[in-house]
């Protein structure tokens, strides 16, 4: 059986390469790797020519008038996110489902401001019973955290970010 760790650097690997589809046989145990490549890519075609057939069509003067009420209107959101460059992603190295503490009963691993190691355990990624340890491979303080706890998270899907020190 794979170790965590191995599964990781398969996925990383897998990510940076070519390869669409990856598949791992071993003393019964199978792990298989699929890029969504083909998915994402008829989702932009789609957005792209909806876009494309919106800005051939004029609307009439008055919908123009009522648009820019609309855009002139303050919005009344949360703050937007912190989108800085400079910032480091944790993300998620497997699908599962996202906690912020090892327990109900105990605090999160970190909060909003607190300061990480790159051995620091920021989370925990729970994937068929079995509890990964999330650590933040970067020292520095969190900035955001963009899971809710209980969420299903994706593979890849940004947790955290963090201002590098």
């Amino acid at each position: 059986m794979l170790k965590i760790q191995e599964i990781r650097e398969l996925i990383k690997l897998i990510d940076q390469s070519s390869i669409d589809e990856f598949t791992y046989e071993h003393e019964g145990s199978k792990i298989k790797l699929k890029k969504r490549l083909d998915e994402l890519e008829k989702a932009a075609n789609r957005v792209t020519s909806v876009a494309a057939v919106e800005q051939s069509q004029s609307p009439a003067p008055q919908a123009v008038a009522a648009m820019q009420e609309v855009k002139e209107q303050p919005k009344k959101e949360a703050e937007a996110p912190v989108q800085e460059e400079s910032l480091h992603k944790i993300t998620s190295p497997m699908v599962g489902t996202f906690y912020a503490a090892s327990s109900p009963d105990t605090d999160d691993y970190v909060k909003v401001g607190s300061k990480v190691t790159s051995d620091s355990v920021v989370c925990i990624v729970e994937a068929m019973k079995l509890f990964n340890e999330i650590e933040a491979e970067v020292k520095g303080e969190i900035v955001e955290i963009l899971a809710e706890n209980g969420q299903l998270v994706e593979y890849g899907q940004p947790l955290f970010l963090v201002r590098p020190e």
